[in-house]
């Protein structure tokens, strides 16, 4: 048993890695994919429409001056978008951030390329951040994990699933203060789906209820602060990732997995402060990155492990 479950998260382990490689790919390109398409929305709503008229006319009324100016660089900057090489998840191949260079197959080996070439390029020689090798090495031990628990199982691969879309949330969340709607969606369809199939472990009814919940709780406190203080506290992402974690672990874990997320506030700023990263009092610290961390070390601990941890969160637990 113990033998089939060790080549069950070796094995996984070794995906994980590879998805890990692919995951430093998806926080750094994902946001810059979500940057161009704001701008091209941007410019097509102040472009001037088949009627003669722009959005910037239709909200403001009568064209102006301002309005003409707008729509004039709109119609400059569509060409400019338009002639953008191709940019996504697969195109343009991996390359140097510092001297361009393409990465060579043999140069992205996750863990084994980076030791390799001791951290540095294989061209330029400038040394590579060592959150590459971090990413994948820790994406890889989630995977392993999920493998020893669950086997080589659909259940093992959606929660495998559900810790690489928190990573991913968790890092462009602390790069970029966004948290992609793709990203939280699928997270949070993934867990209701899950629950449905009993795979989970989570009843519908508490999954559901806990998607409705972990929405609505923030979405509250971000009014009233927004109402007191006259300020945004979070982005309406925050609201989203709590429900899907809603989902995922049930109504009754949703003060559980705020509680954690404390916890995991205090480690990541205090780690931020050592790094020099929140010297200066306008540094934004986002909310997200705290929750999908919450969800990931309840992802690893287990339910029992956190009740065990946090019984005061479970007061309806018998």
């Amino acid at each position: 048993m113990l033998v089939s479950q060790g080549v069950d998260a070796a094995l996984a382990g070794v995906f994980g890695l590879l998805i890990g490689s692919f995951l430093n790919v998806v926080v750094y390109r994902k946001p810059v994919m979500m940057y161009r398409d704001w701008l091209f929305d941007a410019v097509g709503h102040l472009m001037t429409q088949g009627d003669g008229r722009s959005l910037w006319t239709r909200a403001l009324g009568p064209a102006s001056a301002v309005e003409s100016r707008l729509t004039a660089a709109a119609d400059e900057a569509v060409p400019v978008l338009e002639a953008l090489a191709p940019f996504d998840l697969a195109r343009p191949a991996s390359r140097c951030g510092h001297c361009g260079q393409p990465v060579r197959w043999y140069r992205n080996i996750p863990l084994l390329s980076y030791l390799a070439l001791g951290g540095r390029c294989g061209d330029c020689k400038a040394r590579i951040s060592p959150r590459y090798p971090i990413v994948e090495a820790v994406v890889g031990l989630l995977f392993a994990l999920c493998g020893w628990r669950f086997g080589l199982t659909p259940i093992g691969a959606l929660w495998a699933a559900c810790a690489a879309l928190l990573v991913c949330q968790f890092l462009i969340d602390l790069d970029t203060q966004y948290l992609p709607d793709d990203y939280n969606y699928l997270l949070l369809w993934l867990g209701l789906i899950g629950s449905a199939l009993g795979w989970t472990g989570v009843p519908l009814a508490s999954a559901v209820w806990g998607a409705v919940a972990g929405y609505l709780s923030l979405w509250l406190i971000y009014q009233l602060y927004l109402r007191i203080t006259g300020k945004e506290g979070m982005g309406y992402g925050d609201f989203k990732l709590l429900a899907a974690l809603g989902a995922w672990f049930g109504a009754e874990f949703l003060l559980a997995v705020v509680l954690v997320s404390s916890l995991v506030g205090a480690v990541v700023g205090g780690m931020l402060l050592v790094a020099g990263k929140l010297a200066h009092k306008d540094v934004p610290i986002s909310f997200g990155p705290f929750l999908a961390g919450a969800g990931l070390v309840c992802l690893v601990a287990g339910p029992a492990q956190v009740m065990a941890w946090l019984p005061f969160a479970f007061p309806f637990r018998p």
